[in-house]
């Protein structure tokens, strides 16, 4: 049986798995903590470094997360509770579906990550992620009952599909087409999206086109048809890290696609697909937190028995400096990710939005920033070991990889810093423009 228990090595785990109190984690949360720990080292964790090196999960591994109901977890909380009910999933590992908030989601994809590479778990959850929400909020009754039941039950598998070749954090730039056709029936999609997670394995894509006019305001989503769908060619992209994800180039050609399939209205696409972002960033953010604290806890491990000029490095007083200098820079963020969690827990969709979409934005930023700290640091103070993908500096090396994928999907590093302070500047002005209001009375 492998050895789920805590990691005692300073930086390997947050506080609360660390013995100390904590005002966000109860014992129903840490029960589940302990049964997903369970579950993802003995179906993901433990054989993720292998995956990685050969460059696939095998697909075995999404079956039997989705026999367990362990990819409903991906989707944004509260979960749909009255279709996943409808379709048999009452709790996941014990914990009644319509229980589950916000801090659950942490925890579950804080366990996920803990291998320290994003590839293993991304090949597995973008579609649950990223692509189911959009039908279940946004989507008619008639095309949740289209789609719903098999995806959410992984008999299919889906995707999100809003990057093009010239058109990634800008998003009102998507200039892949959706035409009517003559007799009204279908949509004729043209164009092509690049650097899709888990393209080449789905079966469908909740994709943004464009219907009509330049701009946001003539985006719209649709449900497309992928895997052997006529017009559609996929192709798996060689990428630096993540290399279990399942990059996809997806080109259409005169691909028809049933106008039912539209998400929601025409011209709706944008607002849909800036709601969807905010847990998207807010996952990634989670994800990349715990692989900062892989990349820093092994380089914590490796100064206490590396030995150099007579002593070890962790009696290196430089040596020190650049872990508490990453450190830091690690715990400060995750009680920020605790905190916003929190919060999305005791808010409504609607002011999570409003309050914390900047806020997010800038998180996940700023995780993606700390992850690149800590892997630079682990892989300079493995020295050579680091610079090799293999022996004991591997995990490192592979981490450092894999920092672009954090730093550029869902909406790049400069995007989002500018997109956190023009969104607190939006509330504030709201604010000022409320109170002014109520002054007048």
């Amino acid at each position: 049986m492998t050895d789920t228990s805590p990691d005692r090595i300073p930086f390997s785990e947050p506080p609360y798995l660390r013995g100390l109190p904590s005002p966000y984690i109860t014992p129903a949360h840490l029960r589940f903590q302990q049964a997903c720990r369970k579950f993802a080292t003995e179906n993901l964790i433990q054989h993720a470094l292998q995956w990685e090196r050969e460059g696939t999960v095998p697909a075995h591994v999404f079956d039997t997360f989705c026999k367990h109901n362990m990819l409903v977890p991906n989707m944004p909380a509260p979960l749909p509770v009255d279709w996943l009910k409808r379709l048999g999933i009452h709790d996941i590992l014990g914990v009644k579906v319509e229980d589950w908030d916000y801090i659950y989601t942490g925890i579950y994809c804080d366990e996920m990550a803990r291998s320290g590479l994003s590839g293993p778990g991304g090949s597995l959850n973008a579609g649950f992620a990223f692509g189911i929400a959009p039908i279940y909020k946004f989507g008619s009754k008639q095309l949740q009952e289209r789609f719903l039941p098999e995806l959410l039950t992984g008999k299919k598998r889906g995707c999100i599909a809003i990057t093009e070749p010239e058109a990634g954090s800008d998003v009102a730039n998507i200039t892949t087409t959706a035409v009517k056709s003559a007799d009204g029936k279908h949509y004729i999609l043209n164009g092509s999206k690049k650097w899709i997670t888990n393209g080449i394995w789905s079966d469908y894509a909740t994709m943004a086109v464009r219907t009509g006019k330049p701009g946001a305001a003539g985006l719209s989503v649709m449900v497309v048809p992928l895997k052997g769908h006529p017009g559609v060619i996929m192709r798996r992209l060689k990428v630096g890290g993540q290399i279990t994800g399942g990059t996809t180039y997806i080109e259409l050609d005169d691909v028809k696609v049933p106008v039912e399939n539209i998400i929601g209205r025409e011209g709706d696409g944008m607002r849909i697909i800036m709601t969807n972002f905010n847990h998207e960033r807010l996952v990634i953010a989670v994800g990349v937190t715990r692989q900062a604290r892989v990349a820093l806890s092994a380089a914590f491990s490796y100064c206490l028995k590396r030995e150099a000029f007579g002593k070890t490095l962790m009696e290196q007083p430089v040596v020190r400096h650049r872990l508490a200098k990453a450190g830091a820079e690690l715990e400060s963020t995750w009680a920020w990710v605790e905190q916003i969690l929190y919060q999305l827990t005791h808010l409504s969709k609607e002011e999570g939005d409003r309050q914390l979409g900047g806020l997010t934005a800038l998180l996940k930023a700023k995780s993606a920033m700390v992850l690149n700290e800590c892997a630079q640091t682990a892989v300079l103070l493995f020295g050579g070991a680091g610079f090799t993908q293999t022996g004991q500096g591997e995990l490192a090396e592979a981490i450092l990889r894999d920092v672009p994928g954090a730093r550029i999907p869902g909406g790049s590093e400069d995007v989002l810093l500018d997109l956190s302070v023009r969104q607190l500047v939006k509330l504030y002005q709201a604010e000022e423009k409320k109170l002014s209001k109520i002054a007048k009375i």
